[in-house]
């Protein structure tokens, strides 16, 4: 199946872009979990690292539901696929507020966590894969804009969603709001909006939905003939490990940024109250993931130029030096800005693997290959928040400096790896 030329010229596909866009968007509201820790953790009596564990559930749970759903996604259709995950990642809200409720910090690992996390997954996939269809003369831009748009989701929750419902719900009672009520309107709120977006997104002229009596020849053929080469090859792992390496350090510091510069503004501002300090943090996140989505646009763009694995270099060992920089920052407004080129890089890494993984491994390959890839976001997304956790559990004020020496160890190691690339693409066995 491909792409039909009335695709490029078509009046429709604006439109699939815009759904795509949007649903990363709210899809990307994900990466303001810092917004909630402190406020979790006041409320409820948990620790850093239990809190954490929410987090690092739903990315572990979203790389493996897209690495499924990119092999998957001929088979279902990109409406069924993003319909489902929105629905799951709109129930996986709906059921934190059960567990805040409850006071069940069991059943929020499994509404955010798991439930949540699978719908992220199948709903992030979709739109990436099928704007690219729609857009074969732009695929790197189109690409570049669309998980622009997951990286954004961070500013739309911190500045916009949650503040707007944490003001709604105060109460004698609550006077800083109500987080059970916020979650569950966080979660009314998500479901109209992914599904609303679904409901947009088809494949181009010449690609729909495979029928019933074809689907398991494919799921066959799939196996033997598209994911087992990319199994083969080193190439695979190594992208695989760089991915790794940019994804565990940058959201090591997603999930506790807030935290971390509300820590420093403290001991500037002493006299500031709790309230004011969250608002810092959340102003920190809402600009933080401005850098994320620009960045996923700018290095990806960059890409085209000097290359992919030029850019990586650049994007590992860049942070690498940072890192080593970020525990001598006492003054906010500097840890706040390297923080915003640490979460560039990160989505730099997202803007640009899509089109590392087509150069090496061709067109066919790149669904599977690349729904492959992103099980490293899974492992990144519980090693980087938990040792983070840990730190700070354990070793008081030097968890900070413990963290980030870590990072630029992991972005070093991946700096190193990236020479073991070949410069050529994969043969195929197909």
């Amino acid at each position: 199946m491909s792409t039909s030329p009335e695709t490029v010229s078509h009046p429709g596909r604006g439109h699939i872009a815009f759904a795509g866009v949007f649903l990363q968007l709210c899809l990307g509201t994900v990466y303001a979990w810092s917004y909630f820790q402190k406020p979790l953790m006041a409320a409820y009596g948990w620790n850093n690292s239990q809190t954490a564990w929410t987090f690092s559930l739903a990315i572990f749970f979203l790389g493996l539901a897209a690495a499924w759903g990119g092999c998957n996604l001929e088979r279902f259709g990109p409406r069924r696929l993003a319909s489902l995950g929105g629905l799951l990642f709109g129930l996986g809200y709906l059921l934190a507020s059960l567990a805040l409720a409850r006071h069940s910090l069991w059943l929020l690992y499994v509404g955010y966590g798991i439930i949540g996390g699978i719908g992220l997954g199948l709903a992030y996939v979709t739109p990436v894969a099928t704007v690219a269809k729609w857009f074969p003369d732009k695929k790197g831009l189109m690409t570049g804009l669309v998980v622009m748009g997951f990286g954004l989701g961070a500013l739309l929750m911190s500045k916009v969603a949650a503040p707007a419902l944490l003001s709604w719900t105060t109460s004698p009672d609550h006077p800083t709001g109500n987080l059970i009520r916020v979650f569950f309107g966080l979660g009314l709120f998500f479901l109209v909006c992914t599904l609303s977006a679904a409901a947009l997104l088809k494949n181009p002229p010449m690609i729909t939905p495979l029928s019933s009596n074809i689907t398991q020849n494919l799921a066959e053929t799939r196996i033997t003939s598209t994911m087992l080469p990319v199994w083969r090859t080193s190439t695979f792992y190594i992208l695989w490990a760089l991915f790794f390496c940019n994804i565990a350090s940058g959201i090591a510091i997603i999930g506790f940024q807030s935290p971390l510069y509300q820590d420093l503004v403290k001991v500037v501002s002493p006299e500031l109250t709790t309230v004011a300090l969250a608002a810092a943090g959340a102003t920190l996140i809402g600009i933080s993931s401005l850098f994320n989505g620009i960045g996923r646009l700018f290095w990806a763009a960059l890409s085209d130029r000097i290359g992919r694995l030029t850019v990586f270099r650049i994007l590992l060992l860049s942070q690498a030096l940072v890192f080593l920089i970020l525990p001598h920052m006492s003054k906010p407004i500097f840890f706040a800005l390297l923080v915003c080129y640490i979460l560039l890089c990160y989505g730099g890494g997202f803007g640009t693997m899509p089109s590392f993984i087509l150069d090496r491994f061709g067109p066919l390959r790149m669904a599977p290959a690349y729904g492959l890839v992103l099980t490293a976001w899974s492992a990144a997304g519980v090693v980087g928040p938990q040792v983070t956790a840990y730190y700070k559990d354990h070793f008081g004020d030097k968890a900070s400096a413990y963290s980030f020496l870590t990072s630029s160890i992991v972005l070093t190691i991946g700096f190193a790896l990236s020479f073991l690339l070949k410069n050529k693409r994969e043969k195929s066995i197909i």
